[in-house]
């Protein structure tokens, strides 16, 4: 069995790849939220129908999902750095392809092969990431840079996208990839540690794969097809129990297989198992947050494209401020643990004052503190990655990183699912009650903001009674225990 060659305890090098990493990062994070803005326009432009437009996201979300545990996998297999530079040039192909579609078969065909792309390179992001940076400190550092591209770049997708609709047209949303990923793929051939990875015997589970792959993408076309038919509907159902079969399979399969596509001591965790469920509850809150407020203030406010990108732009600020300025001295003083709890514990009060939101709010004395507040998220996910990848050995990295990005992917689907489909329920009975259409839309918004609060305070107990700091001797190891 071969293992992956250490990385040099002082690299010149492991700057300019973690700024590889994150730059990779952001591109996919800014992708999945630059669309989002411009979808009226995509609609003009091919002739979507209302219901055909959703898969825009859907086709992307549910590749970039279904496939994020297979790819971390298979980047242990084949050597993570391979499996980087193969997905970052199957996203920038598939943007190109995106940008001159001219149907929209083509259009959504290519926003799937942009979620395979960037399944294939995130999931071995935080793998490639852990194995360069293995002191304490340096790797706190590391990963609140890294963090800090997936909590913010979301917000500043979205001012991106509204300038770019607005001043040229929706297919340089897409255009924009391509100099970006020619040149993450430049820098990565020259930055990026090579690695041999164990080989395909050490895990060539075929069968688990396949498993593994259906089982996901089916579930994520149940979340997504919540908002369009309801829980209870057998669009939703029927996928839905195919889904936790095919989920239930895999896991047979795993303790039966001689090479595992996924071992399941990983698992076993308290660490692993502990941040990706305290990841699935916070995720699905404040994704949902972010489309919300976003709609509340197109839809009842009346702001532009531009303007709410820019009404949310202070959010991507202060996670970034918090997230790059201290969080890493703060966990290197107070524990991963503390850290996550006081982040979680601003997050709460982000939703907790939604929850009182007015039809006619001053964005100054309602939105604005709220804003403030989301630096909990440049506390919290900094600390909740490390703990998170602190319970996967060096062979099991890419892995653990698949399977955290896995998670976040089924938080933003279920987030944005359930609430919405909260939301639009609670909206049509005050609709039917007699209330104007501001009013009922605000009261849907408010449904919506308190169950996320709620989601919060689950993963709040969860991080309280299941997560615990790694000790410190176990920090000073060479290893991913950290």
């Amino acid at each position: 069995m071969r293992a992956h060659a250490p990385a040099p305890a002082h690299s010149p090098s492991r700057s300019l790849a973690l700024a590889v990493l994150a730059g990779a990062m952001l591109m996919t994070v800014l992708d999945g939220s630059i669309v989002t803005v411009a979808m009226p326009a995509v609609q003009t432009s091919l002739g979507f129908t209302p219901a055909g437009l959703s898969w825009v996201v859907n086709a992307y979300l549910i590749a970039f999902g279904a496939l994020l545990l297979l790819a971390g996998r298979l980047g242990d297999l084949i050597g993570r750095r391979r499996m980087f530079l193969a997905g970052t040039a199957v996203f920038t192909g598939a943007s190109l392809l995106a940008a001159v579609a001219a149907s929209p078969g083509l259009l959504i065909a290519a926003r799937f092969l942009q979620g395979a792309g960037s399944a294939m390179s995130s999931a071995v992001g935080l793998g490639i990431l852990v194995t360069l940076f293995t002191e304490p400190r340096e790797r706190a550092r590391a990963i609140a840079v890294f963090s800090f591209t997936g909590a913010a770049g979301a917000s500043l997708g979205q001012v991106l996208g509204g300038l770019l609709t607005d001043a040229l047209s929706w297919h340089w949303i897409f255009f924009i990839n391509l100099p970006i990923g020619a040149a993450t793929l430049a820098l990565a051939v020259r930055a990026l540690p090579a690695d041999r990875g164990l080989g395909l015997r050490a895990g060539a589970d075929a069968l688990g794969a396949l498993l593994v792959t259906a089982g996901l993408t089916t579930g994520i076309y149940a979340v997504v097809r919540i908002q369009e038919h309801g829980a209870a509907s057998v669009h939703t159902l029927g996928p839905g129990a195919l889904s936790l079969a095919l989920l239930a399979g895999f896991l047979v399969r795993q303790r039966r297989a001689a090479t595992p596509l996924m071992p399941l001591r990983i698992l076993r965790s308290r660490a692993v198992a502990g941040a990706n469920l305290v990841q699935l509850l916070m995720v699905a809150a404040l994704f949902a947050f972010q489309i919300l407020v976003a709609l509340y203030l197109q839809q009842v406010r009346g702001y532009d494209a531009t303007a709410t990108g820019l009404a949310m732009l202070p959010a991507a600020l202060v996670i970034g401020a918090v997230s790059l300025g201290g969080a890493a001295r703060l966990i290197a003083r107070f524990g991963e643990r503390a850290v996550l709890l006081t982040g979680i514990t601003l997050l709460i009060g982000v939703l907790g004052l939604l929850t009182r939101l007015p039809v006619h709010a001053s964005y100054a004395v309602d939105l604005l503190p709220v804003m403030l507040l989301a630096a909990g998220f440049g506390l919290a996910l900094p600390a909740l990655t490390a703990l998170g990848m602190s319970g996967a050995d060096e062979a099991d990295a890419g892995l653990a990183s698949g399977l955290f990005n896995t998670t976040q992917q089924i938080g933003m689907a279920l987030g944005v699912a359930v609430l919405s489909t909260l939301a639009a329920a609670r909206t049509e009975a005050l609709d039917a009650a007699g209330r104007s259409a501001a009013e009922a839309l605000t009261g849907g918004y408010r449904l919506a903001f308190a169950v996320g609060t709620g989601l919060l305070v689950a993963a709040l107990a969860v991080a309280a009674t299941v997560l615990r700091t790694p000790a410190k001797a176990a920090n000073t190891e060479v290893s991913i225990a950290a």
